[in-house]
């Protein structure tokens, strides 16, 4: 992202001077445009007949070690979570054939504006696509419905399982403090055991101490977690109130989901 000015810069110069350069990267410009214009309509052809339940987290692949590296989460997509986008998928693949055509239109008639206005226009039509994209990926992204599902049932104490950071968008709707199970580690691990820090942090005990108490709690943790719990606190002992990308919302209590009240 920060090259992003210097090449606005450089395409603004070419599309002042108007030199050979310029008309021959629209040609290129249009020639890849209308690449990824009929790769869209593959793809969407591939997978208009594939069934999509639950979000897309169900389709896509996991890489943790490519976590690290820019874009890196461009090797969980798989076929099958194309069929999540087909709407994005499509108005991409209509952005691309209209840029590429309106390019090519123009730069052939030599008229220059005709083709920076094509470019700007398949641009804007991407991100659009691109946006409508984001909401597919918003189970995995962010932890929103799971936040929302805790704001409109009975108060709770909120504990996150394990990583702070896969579910810091929690506290972030809620506006509630968190305890942290197991959570000890990585940039947590250096103030964790300093002798003034906030009693925030519980292990598996102390956790089940408090999950058998007359309190109410809510946890949040990834779905393949539930055995683990289902082990620690016995699943007779806790309902599952939410699933969403990847990521359950637990409790200790049972909750009436119409009314939002702790069941008897």
């Amino acid at each position: 992202m920060p090259c992003y000015p210097a090449l606005a810069l450089l395409l603004g110069s070419a599309m002042a001077e108007e030199n050979s350069w310029a008309q021959k990267g629209s040609w290129t410009l249009g020639a890849i445009a209308g690449a990824a214009g009929l790769a869209c309509l593959a793809i969407l052809f591939a997978v208009q007949h594939l069934p999509t339940p639950g979000d897309i987290t169900a389709a896509l692949a996991v890489h943790p070690n490519s976590y690290k590296l820019s874009l890196g989460h461009m090797e969980d997509l798989t076929l099958n979570s194309f069929a999540y986008l087909r709407l994005p998928l499509a108005i991409a693949g209509i952005g691309f054939m209209l840029g590429s055509v309106g390019t090519f239109v123009t730069a052939r008639r030599n008229f220059s504006t005709g083709t920076y206005l094509a470019a700007a226009a398949l641009m804007i039509v991407f991100f659009q696509a691109a946006r409508l994209a984001m909401v597919k990926f918003d189970p995995l992204l962010s932890s929103h419905e799971l936040a929302m599902a805790i704001v409109a049932g009975p108060p709770g104490q909120l504990i996150v399982d394990h990583h702070y950071y896969t579910f810091s968008s929690v506290a972030y709707y809620t506006g509630e403090q968190e305890l942290l199970l197991n959570g000890r580690w990585n940039n947590f691990e250096y103030g964790s055991n300093a002798h003034d820090v906030p009693d925030v942090f519980l292990d598996d005990e102390k956790l089940k101490v408090l999950w058998n108490s007359s309190q109410h709690y809510y946890l949040v943790a990834k779905a393949d977690q539930v055995k683990r719990f289902d082990r620690l606190l016995g699943p007779e002992n806790f309902e599952i109130l939410r699933t969403s990308g990847g990521k359950i919302l637990m409790t200790n209590q049972v909750i009436d989901r119409k009314l939002g009240l702790p069941g008897n």
